[in-house]
């Protein structure tokens, strides 16, 4: 053999014996056959056959069967981020002259999707009240092929009724997706609850080190898995191996990691209840907060993300006072090791319920920092915006 052939073909290696605890990462986008009649039948291969490298290798496959298994789906398919997940689902389902029904608290991406890229090619869509429960079965149409949910929701943290939507969904033959991002499988699991579709951005609490982005989607039908496979096909969408090996090495630690983030941020939540600039705070654990019955009925545990609404005033000197913190970075995103805080906008993206509180919202996220010393960063954070005058009252 040439040596320049040498240099392209690889020399078939022994694995006898080897046996690692880490998944190989497979870097493939063409998959050989043995032989000519393998080629020409590789469309027969099903669900799990690899045929081209866009569809999976053995390290994707591994990812999801794990999902599959912790979702108590059949089947899971990966996306490159958790926005992408969501849309998988919708344009799984949905085409012109269908109509769905999304919580006026959905991740604000999931709102731009429907105004600029459903309606456009004719599908209607309705913002509903994320706390309407099985009163949803009100808003659904001989038109509406899919309900979604997202629980808690995005900033404002409601919790929603799931089953009776799911049930209300059910009863009239509708489709229901769930974005379960914020509770993980190990907290809250759509598919036991009546949904069709469980979606997370794995780039949160899976990945877990804020160094990736990757989203999945899981079923338990096997029919939409592969009304799924054929959209991912139509539009040449696939993830990175790099990204699957990333996000195998994060789950392992992911039930240490929620459990630690989900007691500390209960924790925060009640102490900050008392400070005198805090108007609200918005954890699902809380029985203030909205949909707690729900949290405490179907969840029960907590993730690291919740909100504070502060007083009106205090806006006056949120910039300096944030960009003064010593442990807690300032950024979107959540999930990872960082503890990030951001202020977020919710008035614009509410249309079924308007948002009217004056006050500031800001979105924490806490990680793996030394408790006291993320509190005493908060602690901080909240004298210096104390330093700023409150309006007087009218």
């Amino acid at each position: 053999m040439h040596d320049l052939t040498r240099c392209v073909q690889h020399p078939d290696v022994s694995e006898e014996g080897f046996r690692s605890l880490a998944v190989a990462t497979h870097r493939a986008s063409t998959i050989v056959y043995p032989d000519a009649e393998s080629f020409a039948a590789r469309s027969q291969r099903g669900f799990d056959g690899y045929t081209y490298g866009l569809h999976g290798t053995p390290t994707t496959r591994t990812l999801e069967a794990q999902l599959t298994a912790l979702h108590h789906g059949v089947r899971t398919v990966l996306v490159p981020s958790g926005q992408a997940a969501c849309a998988l689902v919708f344009l799984t389902v949905l085409l012109p002259g269908d109509h769905v029904l999304v919580p006026d608290t959905a991740y604000g991406p999931v709102r731009n999707l429907c105004r600029d890229y459903l309606r456009p090619r004719g599908i209607e869509y309705d913002f509903y009240d994320p706390l309407v429960g099985g009163g949803i079965a009100a808003l659904i149409t001989d038109r509406t092929r899919l309900v979604w949910v997202e629980s808690p929701g995005s900033g404002t943290m409601e919790v929603q009724d799931v089953p009776a939507i799911a049930a209300a969904a059910k009863a009239r033959g509708v489709l229901v997706g769930c974005d379960n991002t914020w509770c993980t499988p190990l907290l809250f699991k759509p598919l036991d609850h009546g949904c069709d579709f469980a979606a997370e951005a794995l780039t949160k609490y899976v990945g877990g080190h804020s160094d990736l982005l990757l989203g999945s989607v899981t079923v338990r039908d096997m029919a939409l898995r592969q009304r799924m496979k054929e959209v991912l096909r139509s539009l040449g969408i696939g993830v990175s191996p790099d990204e699957v090996a990333l996000a195998l090495r994060g789950i392992e630690t992911m039930g240490l990691r929620l459990a630690h983030v989900g007691r500390v941020s209960e924790a925060f939540a009640r102490r900050l209840q008392a400070h005198p600039l805090v108007e609200r705070v918005l954890h699902p654990c809380l029985p203030s907060c909205p949909g707690h019955a729900a949290w405490a009925r179907d969840i029960g545990g907590s993730g690291g993300v919740f909100s504070l609404l502060l007083k009106p005033g205090a806006e006056a000197r949120l910039n300096p006072a944030l960009t003064a913190l010593r442990v807690f970075a300032i950024g979107a995103s959540w999930g990872g090791t960082r503890s990030l805080i951001a202020p977020m906008s919710v008035r614009g993206d509410r249309t079924a319920t308007p948002w009217t509180e004056q006050g500031v919202l800001l979105r924490i996220s806490i990680g793996l920092e030394q408790e006291e010393e993320l509190w005493a960063d908060l602690q901080t954070l909240l004298d210096s915006l104390a330093e700023a005058p409150l309006p007087a009252l009218p």
